[in-house]
């Protein structure tokens, strides 16, 4: 029962990170007005909720987990403090830290709103809270257990990176732009967005498939070993999420014009609506399994 709720506490975790990071990511370089939109703002706002949330649950969790204790233990100082004293405690401790410092981050970006995604100050501050984020991450995944722990560490960062600018963007779009049904902002942001994910998704295939290799080791595996099938319904469930993408991005080459020349008519739109919420939907079963995953043994 406590993996349980520390398999969701990382899955949490993951989910934050990825629609905060994302965010950042979508207001800083596809649309800095949308950091003055509350629905836009919020989705950030939650993302760093969650990551704050599922990091200090993840970090206590892992003690009682760790001392076949109770879920319910999870603050019990004794148990906290062997776990500050391990390598997972002190990354997922400085994690925590960076979540702190990513809050005021995201106080100036509430702040100051467009100006703050144009500045270069923030932006540089965004990057480095970011940068820090996804490396605690792959600190404490199997990344660092390979034979070529500097290649699986950098896939890993790529592999992260590019899920948070492709998901994270696709949660901003989703709430914060085609809710407005803006023609302006359709016009604009929408094909940005489609050469974003274009590149992300190509970055967490290539990053995936370095990954897989490194830390499964074989094909035989993929079947014989419960992280292998795991690894394969997570491939599964993201090969559904990438046609559906692929229909998005027929969309956005064959009707953006004509919406945005109807000025953003809720009909004309409405199927995009659907692809991308469908999309969204399907990364959290994707997520998850990243969490399984974590947790999971490659060996078994």
């Amino acid at each position: 029962m406590v993996k349980t709720w520390y398999v969701l506490a990382r899955c949490v975790d993951y989910f934050g990170m990825t629609l905060f990071a994302g965010g950042l990511f979508f207001f800083a370089f596809l649309w800095p007005s949308g950091a003055e939109q509350s629905r836009a703002r919020k989705v950030v706002g939650i993302g760093w909720l969650l990551g704050l949330v599922g990091t200090v649950a993840g970090l206590g969790l892992q003690g009682a987990w760790a001392a076949q204790r109770p879920a319910a233990d999870l603050f019990d100082w004794d148990l906290l403090s062997q776990v500050l004293d391990s390598q997972f405690g002190r990354v997922w401790f400085a994690k925590a830290s960076l979540w702190l410092l990513a809050g005021v981050v995201l106080a100036d970006l509430l702040q100051r709103g467009r100006i703050a995604a144009k500045s270069a100050a923030w932006r540089v501050g965004a990057g480095v809270v970011t940068l820090g984020l996804l490396r605690t991450t792959g600190l404490t995944g199997h990344a660092v257990e390979s034979s070529r722990p500097l290649l699986t560490q950098v896939a890993d960062l790529v592999h992260l990176a590019g899920i948070c600018a492709w998901i994270g963007g696709l949660a901003v779009l989703l709430f914060g732009v085609l809710s407005r049904r803006d023609p302006s902002e359709l016009a604009a942001v929408v094909p940005r967005y489609s050469r974003l994910a274009m590149v992300s998704v190509l970055a967490v295939i290539a990053a995936g498939v370095v990954l897989a290799w490194q830390t499964v080791g074989g094909w035989a595996r993929l079947s014989t070993t419960d992280y292998g099938q795991l690894l394969v319904i997570k491939l599964l469930v993201l090969a559904v999420v990438l046609i559906i993408a692929q229909g998005s991005k027929s969309w956005v080459a064959r009707r953006l014009d004509f919406a945005v020349v109807l000025r953003g008519d809720a009909a004309t739109v409405r199927p995009f609506v659907y692809s991308v919420a469908a999309e969204t939907a399907l990364v959290i079963v994707v997520l998850l399994a990243a969490s399984l995953l974590v947790t999971a043994s490659p060996g078994r």
